[in-house]
């Protein structure tokens, strides 16, 4: 007879449905929570993942404004090199020294600076170009007559007619220094009488000294490139001193210069439009 089974028997019957979760269901709170939870985490990926790439960017940028950091520093060691080297290989090449070309290089961008000042202060653009002109005028005069020696040549000549006992050797010299310091001291000295025995006696000693300088200049023999190189620094000293001849005879005007940067026709048109509108429309009512 077969055994029944027990009715107190706990062992669950074997079944294909599934199985409820346990524990109570989660309320509104728990999930509002959850879910603001996994906003924030979302967000905060967002977050790192944007830092990330800017980190990136801000790395890129560094290193494509160091490149063109560099690049503009080679650019501007070309441009000094230019700068600098051009002088100094044109007074190899033309003057054969580099000392040539250092002190025109260095007088040209002199100049460069006294025609950007001259042009601020107002100087026209045509006085500064007749002033070149006549600069270059000179420069070709003193470059042709000290380049084909005829100062040494002249003071020779002069020599042997006034002074036939000299020695041929030393007679251009002492000839060119005396008569040179006579003149140019006598020039001093009338140029300083207005300013009284004082000024007329120091224009007498700084003509004779300047007078003497030149002597010694013209009297030498003097090489052709040589001879052109001191034309070149003649056109080069006499470029701006000509182009700023009113500016050191009258000073630089103030109100022209002032006057410059005041916008009058826009302040004239304004107290124009003022009237205009005052008389259209009075800011008080007539009686």
């Amino acid at each position: 007879m077969p055994l029944d089974t027990p009715a107190n028997d706990s062992k669950p019957a074997a079944t294909g449905a599934p199985r409820s979760p346990a524990g109570p269901p989660r309320g509104i709170r728990e999930q509002l929570g959850a879910t603001i939870a996994a906003a924030k985490r979302l967000i905060q990926a967002h977050v790192d993942l944007a830092k990330a790439e800017a980190a990136e960017i801000v790395d890129e940028v560094k290193r494509v404004v160091a490149l063109a950091g560099l690049a503009l520093g080679l650019v501007l060691m070309v441009a000094m090199l230019l700068t600098l080297g051009i002088p100094l290989f044109l007074g190899e090449w033309l003057f054969g020294s580099l000392g040539w070309g250092v002190l025109l290089g260095t007088f040209f961008l002199l100049d460069l600076a006294a025609v950007a000042l001259l042009l601020a202060v107002g100087v026209s653009g045509r006085r500064l170009g007749t002033s070149l002109g006549v600069g270059v005028l000179i420069g070709i005069g003193v470059g042709l007559v000290l380049g084909l020696d005829l100062t040494h040549r002249g003071w020779t000549s002069l020599g042997e007619s006034i002074a036939p006992n000299l020695d041929p050797t030393t007679r251009p010299l002492v000839v060119a220094v005396a008569a040179l310091a006579v003149v140019a001291g006598i020039v001093g000295l009338l140029a300083g009488i207005r300013r009284g025995a004082g000024g007329a006696f120091g224009g007498l000693i700084a003509g004779a000294i300047l007078g003497a300088l030149l002597g010694l200049l013209t009297s030498t023999t003097i090489p052709g490139t040589v001879g052109a190189a001191l034309g070149v620094w003649v056109a080069l000293i006499a470029w701006p001193v000509l182009a700023g001849r009113s500016v050191m005879r009258t000073g630089i005007d103030g109100e022209a210069l002032k006057q410059r940067f005041i916008p009058d026709q826009t302040i004239e048109l304004t107290k124009e439009t003022i009237e205009w509108v005052r008389a259209r429309m009075p800011l008080a009512p007539k009686s």
